[in-house]
């Protein structure tokens, strides 16, 4: 793997290779952009409660193992520092679709089912997705898999810039029946379901073959791994050596998810697509070890906690010929990076509304500096708030009873285990102020905690339709 010191050296080979990658890369700095059959097809695969340790290109476990997710990073990019900006699902997708921090425009926490959620839920009309900024150069668009970001009519995917949605707009669903009705093919229930996993990835291999003539943005957002866990028995089987029930339907639902994305990409290099497609792997949070036996090594704490084990996740990015091969990059990058890296890619210019920041240009070693100095967190009335600054992170700990402030050198202790703020109250101070200065810009939540589910719809979650975040 090549680090951040090799990133000029890598970067020039790579664009004299490919001089019309090169200026697609640094199509920000041109305002005309790329034109229309140079821009690239834009893929972003997002995990539902996956950990930072369950990828083996994180090198964590040994029986892990995910090949095809793998060759992302081995052909692009592995962020050791990627973060989500929500420790839970739909406030962190709210922030990865639109580029900006959740906060701004009030989508806190997390709705409960589509019964439950307020009426308000979801992401504003005024809000701009990566798909709806697609659209507006023609590009063909489709949402698989889990939606999870409104649910009234207005707010879901064809609403929102996408010509078509292949997948549920709750929280979680059952793997492998729909007996609920509620996974869709544009509004009709599917009638035959195998498993998910395998199905939202041929969706996206047919669509992939079906516009290969033309640029296409696809979002497929995969609900696994998320509980209730199940996986076939064909991959169970694969696995019949782990003694732990849960670790083995772990690890059979990560190979199906591996072997999904690696149909992917082979019909991406069969139909000369590869070269011109940016693609991006993330998970929406860190794992729930006690559901899904998930890991987040070696980081503390998981989904629904702001400890890094929460916030902190595999992060993947590959455009061949513009993203060198083999690159880990170590600086903080954010959710929120990857609609302005695909405005850049596209020919878009900057959105100064946006929180994130186009990575090309640090991956391409044109800029030196770090993407962001500073990044901050807020789960208000719950979890609390948290700032990394540098290697610094304060912490906040409004679940504690008394309340806690916790520092931690995450360069020294990446497992958050020693407590620095009574010994740095220095420290303290300065990132507290740098906090509340970035949270001068939020507003209030436009909806509160989503409440437990309760009586049916709780017993219903645990006889299997899925749990509702």
């Amino acid at each position: 793997m090549k680090s951040l010191t090799a990133f000029a050296a890598v970067s020039a080979l790579a664009f004299s290779a490919h001089p019309g990658l090169a200026s697609r890369a640094h199509a920000a700095d041109n305002p005309a952009g790329p034109q229309p059959s140079a821009r690239p097809n834009i893929l972003v695969l997002v995990a539902d409660d996956l950990g930072y340790a369950d990828i083996s290109a994180q090198g964590a476990r040994p029986d892990i193992a995910t090949p095809c997710i793998d060759s992302l990073a081995r052909n692009g990019v592995r962020f050791t520092a990627g973060y989500v900006t929500n420790p839970v699902c739909a406030p962190s997708r709210a922030a990865l679709l639109t580029g900006r921090n959740q906060q701004r425009f009030g989508f806190e926490y997390n709705p409960g089912t589509e019964e439950e959620a307020p009426a308000n839920f979801g992401i504003p009309r005024g809000e701009r997705l990566f798909s709806e900024r697609l659209k507006a150069l023609d590009y063909a668009t489709a949402a698989i898999g889990k939606w999870h970001v409104g649910y009234r009519p207005e707010l879901q995917p064809r609403q929102r810039g996408f010509d078509t949605f292949y997948g549920h707009l709750n929280g979680a669903h059952h793997y492998m029946n729909n007996d609920d009705g509620l996974l869709q093919d544009n509004g009709s229930p599917l009638q035959k379901i195998t498993y998910t996993t395998t199905l939202f990835g041929d969706y996206a291999v047919d669509f992939i073959r079906r516009h290969k003539a033309a640029p296409w943005g696809i979002y497929l957002a995969y609900s696994a791994v998320h509980g209730r866990i199940r996986a076939p028995e064909s991959y169970l089987r694969k696995f019949a050596h782990i003694a732990d029930v849960k670790r083995r339907t772990l690890l059979a639902m990560m190979a199906a998810m591996d072997d999904s994305v690696g149909g992917i990409l082979n019909a991406l290099r069969e139909t000369g697509q590869l070269e011109r497609t940016l693609v991006v792997f993330i998970s929406d949070n860190g794992g729930l070890p006690s559901v899904n036996a998930s890991l987040n090594t070696p980081f503390r704490g998981g989904k629904g906690e702001l400890y890094e084990g929460g916030v902190r996740v595999p992060f993947l990015m590959q455009w061949p010929g513009v993203i060198p091969a083999g690159l880990v990059y170590d600086r903080p990058v954010s959710a929120t990076d990857i609609v302005p890296t695909i405005m850049a890619a596209v020919g878009l210019p900057a959105d100064p509304r946006l929180d994130g920041v186009n990575l090309l240009p640090f991956l391409s070693g044109k800029k030196t500096g770090t993407p962001h100095e500073t990044l901050c967190w807020r789960v208000k009335n719950s979890l609390g708030w948290t700032i990394r600054q540098g290697d610094w992170k304060l912490f906040s700990n409004q679940k504690n009873n008394p309340k806690t402030l916790e520092l931690y050198h995450l360069a020294d202790d990446p497992g958050e285990t020693t407590n620095l703020a009574e010994k740095q109250p220095g420290k303290v101070k300065e990132l507290r102020a740098a906090w509340h200065a970035w949270d001068k810009d939020n507003i209030e939540p436009l909806w509160g905690n989503r409440k437990k589910l309760g009586g049916k719809k709780k017993k219903a979650a645990r006889a299997g339709g899925g749990d509702a975040d």
